[in-house]
């Protein structure tokens, strides 16, 4: 890319998306292309094609996506599958229509076999059955990398996709019904401390193992690679380190300063026993994470407290 090629970014209120806008913008490049939900709506197929018509992007990052934890997931699988098969298969395709250059498409590690050998290489994708929690938003991505391989097999395009794992960190989603993990922590032991209750209750037996990355590193990653990589193989993007989540909620704990005790409810699900992804592809590739998992989560409540409060 050049600092001036005209540069798309799908999704760039959310999680990822906002990131990789700050990455840009922080690396020079000065020809960023957003839209709101309000002005473009990516489930419209005939909206999205009209959009790419008209401006033309040179490259897309495709961050848009429906994402949420367990709970989000395990209670909508509809709008999960429907949602993002429709937001990529919009966007990839209006992408080819147009011209674009070149695409990355970003997924995430839900993508690999729920008792996958661990660590997760790239080829073990499609290797046994997913984790039935999120089965329907781990589809729509294989879906996603599919069709990224094939339009670059039948067309010769430029497509490339990041699995990024566990992510977490400025503009993160903080709501108890739909978040993820790692912020739903955060929120939970901030409101426990504020109400100064002995007692907190957390989902699962707390066993289960995670890995984390914070998102201001996906987002290096993710220009890194668009300068770099051009191969349908998908690639991972995480630390290659993992922690129980009762490791991660004692650390939280800390961080935040809540003193009461922890409680956990072994009847509600854990998910996948553990999600760690091979990084030795990335590695290879000349990338490597840079924010240690307690400075992020430094950063990152500190976020929480002038942003949500």
């Amino acid at each position: 890319m050049e600092k001036t090629s005209k540069i798309y970014v799908a999704g760039h209120r959310g999680l990822v998306g906002s990131a990789i806008v700050r990455a840009l913008t922080k690396q020079g490049y000065t020809n960023l292309i957003t839209r709101t939900r309000e002005e473009l709506d990516l489930l419209n197929q005939k909206a999205v094609r009209d959009f790419f018509a008209t401006e033309k992007p040179e490259y897309v990052f495709v961050a848009a996506a429906k994402v949420g934890g367990i709970m989000a997931n395990s209670t909508y699988p509809a709008d999960f599958i429907y949602q993002n098969l429709v937001i990529e298969t919009n966007i990839i395709d209006s992408a080819y229509q147009s011209g674009v250059k070149k695409l990355e498409f970003l997924g995430s590690s839900c993508i690999y076999p729920r008792m996958s050998q661990q660590p997760i290489k790239e080829e073990y994708l499609m290797t046994g059955p997913l984790e039935p929690t999120n089965e329907a938003y781990g589809i729509a991505k294989i879906a996603g990398i599919v069709m990224c391989q094939s339009y670059n097999k039948q067309y010769g395009t430029n497509y490339i996709s990041l699995m990024p794992t566990n992510l977490y960190g400025d503009n993160d989603n903080f709501d108890l019904t739909s978040s993820h993990v790692l912020p739903a922590m955060i929120r939970k032991f901030h409101e426990a401390k504020v109400a100064g209750v002995p007692e907190m209750t957390l989902w699962g037996t707390g066993v289960a193992m995670r890995e984390f990355l914070h998102v201001d590193d996906l987002a290096d990653a993710a220009v890194y690679l668009m300068n770099t990589y051009s191969d349908g193989q998908h690639v991972n993007v995480g630390t290659g380190v993992d922690i129980t989540i009762k490791e991660l909620a004692e650390t939280i704990k800390e961080i935040v300063g809540y003193e009461g005790t922890i409680i956990w409810d072994s009847t509600k699900p854990d998910g996948m026993p553990r999600k760690l992804l091979d990084m030795t592809k990335l590695h290879g590739l000349g990338w490597k994470h840079t924010i240690d998992l307690k400075e992020g989560i430094k950063r990152t409540y500190q976020w929480f407290l002038e942003n949500k409060i």
